[in-house]
């Protein structure tokens, strides 16, 4: 029997009220998954005794978060899942999980034959292969690729987003915004302009959380640490417009890589939060277009709910005098980054989701906001109502040139 080692995790805390099973999102649907409880904590008491006790049905953790928000204790329950996937599992990564986790080489590749590859990957028989050969379902709906991304419009307007303003930001803007939908970073941008701060981009790599998922646990080390190379010579803070790329790189570095991110951990912000604590601060002004008129339901994602910092969110778009929001409850959508792109979770991924799906369409609102790339797809995909990220409603919203005027 193996000598029983350390555990850099919290697991003692627990005091096995379960709670944490009965919030998994993946417990009802799937009962391979051993659970968070049993797959955490209790687990990683057997497998410091002897990694024979390691349970490779752990990949069926969806790494949502939701048994660490409701854990009273705060055991890293989810951390101890996927500590033990990189110490202990033998299961390499299939060529699928390697496409799925490489985000940012996929959109290199895409980008010059755009409207090609998003034809192509619409046809049926294209579908119908990457379901037999690769494991990817038919049934799944991509996002599509633009020809042209944010970094391209955002190099041909540098002098007006930077030099001209005494305070700069600096913007992680992701893969998505960058290959999917630049249409947020300019948001972002035209936004923190008209507050009167000036956006530097970053040399940065994919934030690794397909990396985690996918059990590409080297090279998310190394993403990880560039990128906090990167943060330290930036100018603080370092804003981001997607709720699981600041996770992650907040919190996924130094419990899961073991990155030490603790000189830029408090400079890492999502961008309603920002915006929030300037306004509290009075630092800056907002201005309206009184013709702005629109209905939303506001989903929270699930590392979102984790962070805590959903409220900021929900403050922010209260400010819009012409919007009417609801705030769904607390639900899953189960897409959980590229866990709902694999065959073998597709059918429970759109079952962990159907209550939230349920919910937006018994509201019909115009759009849901969301932070969450993800979970845009997801619920577009499985409603057919569209997602907006908070960021782009704002700067709807917003009467851009008299918030420019307010602030400068």
């Amino acid at each position: 029997m193996q000598e029983i080692t350390q555990s850099t995790n919290n697991f003692e805390q627990c005091m096995k009220c379960t709670i944490c099973t009965a919030y998994c999102p993946v417990v009802p649907v799937n009962p391979l998954f051993p659970g968070p409880k049993q797959g955490g904590p209790d687990g990683e008491r057997l497998r410091l005794k002897n990694k024979f006790f390691f349970d490779e049905n752990l990949k069926y953790c969806m790494n949502c978060k939701r048994c660490e928000t409701a854990c009273p204790s705060g055991v890293k329950i989810a951390d101890i899942i996927h500590s033990a996937r990189m110490n202990y599992s033998h299961v390499k990564p299939k060529l699928r999980d390697r496409i799925l986790a490489n985000t940012d080489f996929m959109g290199k590749v895409a980008r010059p034959f755009a409207p090609i590859v998003n034809s192509v990957m619409a046809t049926a028989p294209v579908k119908a292969i990457m379901d037999g050969v690769l494991g990817i379902p038919k049934e799944r709906t991509f996002p599509k690729y633009q020809s042209h991304g944010f970094i391209s419009w955002f190099r041909k307007n540098k002098e007006a987003h930077q030099s001209t303003f005494a305070h700069q930001i600096s913007f992680f803007h992701g893969c998505s915004t960058e290959f999917q939908h630049p249409e947020v970073g300019r948001a972002f941008v035209e936004v923190m302009n008209a507050l009167g701060y000036g956006v530097q981009l970053l040399d940065e790599k994919c934030c690794a959380v397909a990396m985690i998922s996918n059990g590409l646990f080297d090279q998310a080390k190394r993403n990880a640490a560039h990128n906090i190379e990167i943060f330290e010579k930036a100018a603080k803070p370092i804003v981001t417009v997607s709720t699981t790329c600041t996770f992650t790189m907040r919190d996924e570095y130094p419990h899961i890589l073991k990155v030490d991110n603790s000189s830029v951990r408090e400079s890492i912000y999502i961008v309603e939060k920002l915006i929030c604590e300037l306004i509290d601060s009075g630092q800056v002004k907002l201005v309206f277009n009184p013709n702005y008129k629109a209905t939303s339901c506001y989903h929270i994602p699930c590392h979102m709910e984790k962070l805590g910092w959903n409220i900021f969110t929900q403050k922010l778009l209260s400010l819009i005098p012409g919007l009417e929001m609801q705030t769904l409850d607390s639900n899953c959508c189960g897409i959980a980054g590229t866990y709902g792109f694999k065959k073998e979770n597709y059918k429970n991924s759109q079952a962990i989701g159907k209550p939230l799906f349920d919910q937006i369409e018994k509201a019909h609102p115009d759009f849901v906001a969301c932070e969450c790339e993800t979970c845009k797809w997801q619920i577009e995909m499985s409603t057919g109502y569209p997602v907006i990220n908070p960021i782009v409603i704002l700067a709807d919203a917003l009467d851009l040139e008299a918030t420019f005027k307010a602030n400068n």
